[in-house]
């Protein structure tokens, strides 16, 4: 593919600075990209770099120095080298329908355009929308429904009875739908407790590899349209995620959790059950969560205390040793102070 830097301009609602007429065959980083490939700088320490690129152009924010090269400014360089990996990567989709080696149950519905690979497993009842690619070693238990344009990687399970909205990308080795973590005591033993409730995926959800997503015990684990889960997230039974969230590597979120719209959790968060937070709110990561979250909070640390908070503490932290001494000295001379103050006893 090759674009003029006009037309990729148009793309991104940008403006050109330079030769509008350049074009772009590919894209690279600020340090390798060669002459042809459009690069990005989204932050300003690396204002510099534009300067010795051998890229033929740079998406930039409109305060960047171009440095007399060709570049297309935008309000938002990252989003804007995003769409654009977008278009220079996408190939046309072809349909493969249902290749050999792979097992379809009874009363499957299957949409059109679909493909799905050899070593597929679909049990009987599932319904599959239009364009769904399901990839070699998924597995789909009774029940399950896929929406339109849904994609499975390789060695993706959908246990029972769980709904997937449309545009929902699940990457290798996740679990939708597993057994929520349920005990009860019973004497010295755990007495199990039945999880008979689904999954729910609302649309353009993304959840990455080796996560997992425990089922309800009752009634509905829900993640929200447009939420991104990284890898190797744990999201318990009963649990609801709200839209647009953003949960980082190695998140654990305890049961009957509710997470309002466009919260970001970073990576290893640990949230306790029962726990809610509110829209917007940020928690960084590593953070433990132990009680419910305002909305627009900015939450780091275990226990988790808001952001600025931790901040100060953390600078004092180096000086405690020596502070601590400090207070020994002060605590000895004031008992002596006190000792001088007090009345003498009188003699008979």
């Amino acid at each position: 593919m090759s674009k003029t830097l006009q037309e990729l301009a148009e793309y991104l609602g940008g403006q050109v600075k330079g030769d509008p007429a350049a074009v772009i065959t590919g894209l690279g980083t600020l340090d390798n990209a060669v002459e042809g490939q459009i690069t990005f700088l989204a932050n300003p320490r690396y204002g510099a770099k534009v300067g010795t690129t051998r890229a033929a152009a740079i998406v930039m924010p409109p305060t960047a120095e171009t440095f007399g090269r060709n570049a297309i400014v935008v309000d938002n360089p990252y989003l804007a080298f995003a769409k654009l990996l977008t278009l220079f990567t996408s190939r046309p989709r072809s349909a493969k329908g249902v290749m050999a080696g792979a097992f379809v149950g009874r009363d499957v519905v299957i949409g059109k355009d679909a493909s799905i690979y050899p070593g597929a497993c679909i049990a009987d009842g599932v319904r599959i929308g239009d364009r769904v690619t399901i990839h070699g070693n998924v597995s789909l238990y009774e029940g399950v429904v896929l929406g339109d344009d849904v994609t499975l990687h390789s060695g993706v399970s959908v246990r029972e009875g769980c709904l997937l909205g449309s545009r929902v990308t699940i990457h290798n080795g996740t679990i939708i739908g597993g057994d929520g973590f349920g005990y009860a005591p019973n004497g010295k033993g755990w007495f199990k407790i039945p999880q008979i409730g689904n999954v729910v995926i609302e649309d353009d959800v993304e959840i990455g590899a080796n996560a997992t997503v425990d089922r309800a015990a009752l009634e509905t684990t829900r993640i929200g349209r447009g939420t991104k889960i990284d890898n190797l997230v744990q999201v318990a039974h009963n649990c609801d995620i709200g839209e647009d969230c953003i949960i980082v590597a190695q998140a654990g979120i305890a049961g009957s959790s509710r997470l309002g719209r466009h919260v970001t959790l970073g990576g290893q968060v640990a949230i306790v059950d029962h726990t809610v937070i509110g829209d917007n709110a940020m928690i960084s990561g590593q953070s433990g969560v132990f009680g419910n979250v305002a909305a627009g909070a900015v939450l780091s640390g275990t226990p988790a205390m808001p952001h600025q908070a931790r901040l100060k503490s953390a600078a004092i932290f180096p000086y405690l040793p020596e502070m601590r001494k400090t207070l020994a000295r002060l605590g000895s001379r004031m008992a002596r102070v006190e000792e001088r103050l007090e009345p003498a006893v009188a003699i008979d």
